[in-house]
C-alpha cells in the first residue's frame, strides 16, 4: 500500500513538472539559455585563466565581460547574415515557383500522371515564401529575447561568486561536500565536453558542407551551411534534416534533379564520415547514454519546447544520468539510462 502510495506521489510530482515546463515555456527557455550562455562564458574565462598572467592580474569581471561581449558579437554578426540570405532567397521566389512547376510538368511527361493537379488540390494557398518569413520570424524572436536571456544571465553570474559559501553552508561536514562538489564537475566537464566536441563536429559539417554547395552553386550557400551548422546540435534527426532541405531547395532552384541529388549525395556523405566516424572516435564513452534514452529525451523536449528543447535533450540528459547516479533510489534509474550500465 505504501509503495502504491509513493508511485501515485511520483506520478503526480512528474504530471505537476511537465505542466509547469509547458505552461512557464516562454519564461523557462530564455532562463536555460541564459544557464547555457553562463556556462559557455565560463568556459572561455577558463581557457583565459590557462594564461598565468590573465589568471593572476585580470580581474574576474573583466574576464567574464571579455567573453560574453565576444559572444554577443559574433552572435549579432551570425543574426545579420542569417537575415540578410533569407532576404535574398524571398525576393527570387517567383523564380523558383515556376522551377518548382517546370520540375512538376518533367515528371508529368515522365511518368505519365497528374502531379500539378493532385498537389494543387493539397496546397494551394501554400506560399513558399512564408517558409522564409516563419525562419526570420523565429530568428527576430530569438533576438528579441537577448535581453530577457542577458537579464537572466547577469544574476547567474552574480549568483556564482557566492555559492561556494552557500554549498559549505549546505553541506556542512566535509564529507557531503566534497560528494556535491563531485557531482557539480562531473556534471560541468561532461556537459563541457558535449558541447565543445559537438561545436567543433557542427563546424566541420557545416564548413565542408559551404564549399559543396557554393561549388554546385546553390544561391546562399551560407545560409544553408549555418543551417546545417544548428541543426547537427540535433541528436539523430538533425543530420537528416540539415542534408534534405539544401537538396530540396535545389529542385526548386535549378528545375531539376541533378543538382539537388548531387547535393544530396555530397552532403549526406559528409553527415555520414563525420556523424559516424569521426564524431563517435573522437567522443568516445564521453556521453554515457543510451541511444533510446536520447531518442526519447529528444521527443519529450522537442515536444514541449520545439526546436529549443531538440537541442538541449542530450545534455539535459547527461545531467539526469549524473545526479541519479548519486542516490541509491534513483540509481537503477541511472543505469537504465547510461550507455553501457555503468555510472
Amino acid at each position: 500500500m505504501i509503495k502504491l502510495r509513493n508511485i501515485a506521489y511520483a506520478l503526480l510530482i512528474l504530471f505537476a513538472i511537465v505542466y509547469i515546463l509547458i505552461i512557464g515555456k516562454s519564461l523557462l527557455i530564455p532562463f536555460v539559455l541564459a544557464w547555457i550562455l553562463w556556462f559557455v562564458v565560463r568556459q572561455m574565462r577558463k581557457k583565459i585563466d590557462s594564461f598565468q598572467i590573465m589568471k593572476t592580474y585580470v580581474p574576474l569581471w573583466i574576464k567574464n565581460v571579455f567573453s560574453l561581449l565576444v559572444l554577443l558579437f559574433a552572435g549579432n554578426f551570425i543574426v545579420q547574415i542569417v537575415i540578410s540570405n533569407i532576404s535574398t532567397l524571398s525576393y527570387s521566389y517567383a523564380e523558383y515557383k515556376n522551377n518548382a512547376q517546370m520540375l512538376i510538368y518533367k515528371i508529368e511527361d515522365a511518368f505519365d500522371v497528374q502531379v500539378f493537379n493532385n498537389l494543387s488540390m493539397y496546397f494551394a494557398d501554400f506560399d513558399f515564401s512564408q517558409v522564409f518569413v516563419k525562419v526570420l520570424n523565429i530568428s527576430t524572436d530569438l533576438f528579441g529575447s537577448t535581453f530577457m536571456i542577458l537579464l537572466y544571465a547577469l544574476f547567474i553570474f552574480l549568483e556564482e561568486a557566492s555559492m561556494k559559501i552557500k554549498l559549505h553552508k549546505l553541506f556542512s561536514d566535509a564529507e557531503s561536500y566534497i560528494k556535491m562538489h563531485t557531482v557539480i564537475q562531473n556534471i560541468e566537464q561532461s556537459v563541457a565536453t558535449y558541447l565543445g566536441l559537438k561545436t567543433l563536429m557542427s563546424v566541420i559539417t557545416g564548413v565542408l558542407s559551404f564549399i559543396v554547395l557554393r561549388i554546385v552553386g546553390v544561391d546562399s550557400p551560407l545560409f544553408w551551411a549555418f543551417l546545417i551548422f544548428i541543426l547537427n546540435y540535433i541528436p539523430t534527426i538533425g543530420s537528416l534534416v540539415a542534408t534534405l532541405f539544401p537538396a530540396i531547395f535545389c529542385f526548386f532552384q535549378f528545375g531539376d534533379f541533378s543538382h539537388g541529388f548531387i547535393v544530396l549525395g555530397f552532403v549526406g556523405l559528409i553527415q555520414i564520415v563525420v556523424g559516424n566516424i569521426l564524431e563517435p572516435r573522437m567522443m568516445g564513452n564521453a556521453m554515457n547514454v543510451s541511444p533510446l534514452a536520447t531518442i526519447i529525451s529528444l521527443s519529450f523536449w522537442g515536444a514541449i519546447w520545439g526546436v529549443t528543447g531538440m537541442i538541449v535533450s542530450v545534455p539535459i540528459m547527461v545531467v539526469i544520468v549524473i545526479v541519479f547516479s548519486q542516490f541509491e533510489y534513483t540509481k537503477p534509474i541511472a543505469i537504465l539510462l547510461s550507455g553501457n550500465g555503468k555510472v
